[in-house]
């Protein structure tokens, strides 16, 4: 008898915990700033140095900007969007009036020379190109002259978009 009265208990606590709001139980904090000193400063460069017709976002998922093609098995469609979820460009620039993407900006410091940030730069950058959408590079430095870095968007952007081939492509 006195093992029923124990299940009935046992099965009160359990129902109860999985009634239960979902975050309850769960404490956050703000992690303070958006960007780095340097990502900060860096966006005030692109700031001055984008024309009145582009506006530039900051640290945006990457799977929000691109997603793995159509025509692909359920499995390996999911596989390429896990790799590409948790990962976010550093700059976004997209057309002023809808917002449209037109490039994506990466900041590269000195943590982009270990082993993980080369994974991740190389996956970006096969995203980026089988997406066909621009990535645009800059190396972290303590100052930049805003006319460099707009030529280099421009020139950039003027390009026309050709793919690297890939690997076993002929």
């Amino acid at each position: 008898m006195e093992w029923i009265i124990a299940l009935f208990i046992i099965l009160i606590v359990v129902s109860a915990l999985l009634k239960a709001p979902a975050g309850k139980g769960y404490n956050y904090r703000k992690t303070g700033k958006l960007f780095t000193s340097a990502e900060r400063s860096f966006l005030g460069v692109i700031d001055q140095a984008i024309s009145d017709k582009y506006r530039v976002f900051g640290k945006v998922r990457v799977a929000d900007i691109i997603t793995p093609a159509k025509g692909m098995s359920r499995k390996s469609w999911q596989t390429a969007f896990n790799r590409i979820a948790a990962k976010h460009f550093d700059y976004v620039l997209c057309s002023k009036d809808k917002l449209e993407v037109i490039a994506v900006i990466e900041l590269d410091d000195k943590s982009h020379n270990s082993k993980n940030s080369q994974k991740r730069d190389s996956l970006l950058e096969n995203a980026c190109n089988t997406a066909e959408l621009e990535l645009i590079r800059f190396k972290a430095k303590s100052s930049y002259q805003v006319q460099a870095v707009r030529e280099q968007i421009e020139t950039s952007l003027n390009k026309s978009f050709k793919p690297t081939p890939k690997s076993g492509a002929v």
